[in-house]
């Protein structure tokens, strides 16, 4: 499994984008490529969606815990 920022450099290198040009493409701002592939941790979630979406992927929630879990943490 590799990690957001893993996954967006080796697919932007896979197309031979530069960070500029791949920011161009995706039509956000070329700071917000180096945060990702730097692995910075405050990112705009649709920011992040918009470069994912270059390669056919969202980010989304995905449940970790089960409800019972969930439920015992709360308590």
């Amino acid at each position: 499994m590799s990690t957001l920022s893993e996954f967006v450099k080796a697919r932007r290198k896979e197309v031979n984008l530069t960070q500029r040009e791949f920011a161009e493409r995706t039509g956000v701002a070329l700071t917000v490529v180096r945060k990702i592939e730097q692995g910075k941790t405050n990112l705009n979630m649709d920011k992040v969606n918009l470069i994912l979406s270059m390669f056919g992927h969202t980010l989304a929630a995905v449940p970790n815990a089960t409800k019972e879990s969930v439920e015992n943490d709360v308590q």
